[in-house]
């Protein structure tokens, strides 16, 4: 795809270096508004604003939405005030609000200023909801019947104001305004007869949610029940919005983009990686970087600890990386099982022993696996050919228990290292917090230290130190 847009994007500037915008208008209204923007965003400033124009209204408010906001920005800036009313009157009101949330303030207060009153009354309805709440991703454009209504009628009303929505598939009863039930335009279509009532075919039971949901929550029921579209109503069961598939879509996308960068110590952003300069991207990684820094002071004081043990064979210092590491991929992988079943609530609390006799028994079958290859490979490898051992046949230690030692700490930092991961996220989950703060990072520094205290521990009690 990548690859197909430079492609045409060169076409498109030779076309606009000829000035032959016919067929540049021609060649435009053929494709997807998301190609479009694509294409758009990775245009020369100065072009950008003169193929904007040559879109059709509707492609153009298509083609704007689907626009990254410096893009979008840089736009409305260049446009006079009649052109901004026409993309703004295109769009949807949730694509308004979308926009209004990225812009500055000087911006927004021109964009509300062209916008209808109608329109404007509806963004900043959806703006005064909690962040990240199902009310700030809905949209108040859906079609509303009512049950005395026949299907003939229900086609009638759909017909008339289904042009101005955002889907007309799915059809929302209502009376006063109150959530009664649901029907779709399938249901309309294969009805009896047109004298059918709507109340005789709708489904009564709607799964809805309210304006405070969480939006992730709201996801998350568009795949639990495959819906195109789910009705948003207040404390008072009357219907005020919809959320549709597309934004439920774009809500995954984030939350599973925040999860990845939480996961990885990176403070969330908005942003994309290439519009983000380097600065804004050192202002989110820095401090993470700097706590595990001082985090990891405990793995350093716990081997300055064992310094003198350590000097009387130091044979054992060379496989100190190798058991962090392990602990420590260890660990990451319990948690980032354990915060994705979290995710999609697959996974509870109150499963937390479950969890953990799990892990258990999965760690026991690692320990033993990763053990034994341990055993061979240290054996043949840093034994035999690097002789890394003859310290230890000097001394008059069994190189067999040398090597049981660290096997048999790999297998216990292992277990150690598969229950601390497992049961960290699910304890920030009880208590409030952010599980994908317990991943990589820290169950890493948490399971390094205790890999530490577990070699040490086992190799004074089994050898001469």
């Amino acid at each position: 795809m990548a690859e197909h847009n430079v492609t045409v994007e060169s076409t498109l500037l030779a076309l606009l270096s000829d000035k032959k915008y016919n067929t540049l208008r021609d060649i435009l209204v053929t494709m997807n508004p998301s190609d479009i923007a694509a294409i758009f965003d990775e245009l020369e400033e100065d072009r950008l604003p003169l193929l904007f124009r040559l879109l059709p209204k509707e492609l153009a408010a298509d083609t704007f939405v689907e626009m990254e906001p410096e893009a979008q920005e840089l736009l409305i800036r260049g446009f006079s005030d009649s052109e901004l009313k026409e993309v703004i009157d295109e769009m949807f009101v949730d694509d308004a609000v979308d926009i209004v949330e990225e812009m500055p303030a000087n911006v927004v207060r021109r964009i509300l200023a062209q916008a209808d009153p109608e329109m404007r009354q509806s963004i900043n309805e959806i703006l005064r909801y909690p962040e990240n709440s199902a009310g700030t991703i809905m949209t108040t454009e859906y079609i509303s019947l009512r049950p005395s209504m026949t299907v003939e009628d229900a086609i009638t009303r759909i017909r008339r104001t289904g042009v101005d929505k955002e889907t007309i598939y799915t059809c929302y009863v209502t009376v006063d305004r109150r959530l009664v039930g649901v029907t779709t335009v399938k249901d309309l279509l294969l009805a009896k007869d047109d004298g059918t009532t709507i109340e005789s075919i709708m489904e009564p039971n709607v799964i809805s949610v309210t304006t405070h949901d969480d939006q992730e929550i709201v996801a998350q029921m568009f795949s639990k029940y495959n819906f195109m579209a789910l009705p948003v109503v207040d404390n008072e069961n009357r219907l005020v919005g919809i959320v549709t598939f597309d934004d439920a879509m774009d809500v995954m996308e984030d939350e599973a983009t925040e999860d990845i960068e939480k996961m990885a110590a990176i403070t969330p952003s908005d942003k994309t990686y290439l519009s983000m300069t380097p600065v804004e991207i050192w202002k989110n990684r820095i401090p993470w970087l700097m706590l595990l820094m001082v985090s990891a002071t405990f793995t350093g004081m716990i081997i300055s600890h064992f310094e003198s043990a350590l000097s009387k064979m130091v044979v054992l210092t060379a496989f100190i990386p190798m058991l962090m590491d392990t602990a420590g991929n260890s660990g990451s992988q319990a948690s980032v099982t354990i915060i994705r079943g979290l995710s999609l609530n697959e996974i509870e609390f109150r499963d937390i022993f479950k969890v953990i006799w799990k892990e258990v028994r999965v760690a026991v079958l690692c320990g033993l696996s990763l053990a034994a290859v341990c055993f061979i490979k240290i054996y043949l490898v840093d034994n035999l050919l690097l002789g890394s051992f003859q310290e230890v046949q000097v001394s008059g230690v069994s190189i067999y228990l040398v090597i049981g030692v660290i096997c048999a700490t790999l297998s216990v930092t292992v277990l150690f290292a598969k229950v601390v991961g497992c049961a960290l996220p699910l304890l920030a989950k009880k208590l409030g917090f952010d599980p994908t703060v317990m991943a990589s990072p820290f169950i890493t520094t948490i399971v390094d230290a205790l890999s530490l205290l577990v070699y040490f521990g086992i190799a004074s009690l089994c050898l001469p130190l």
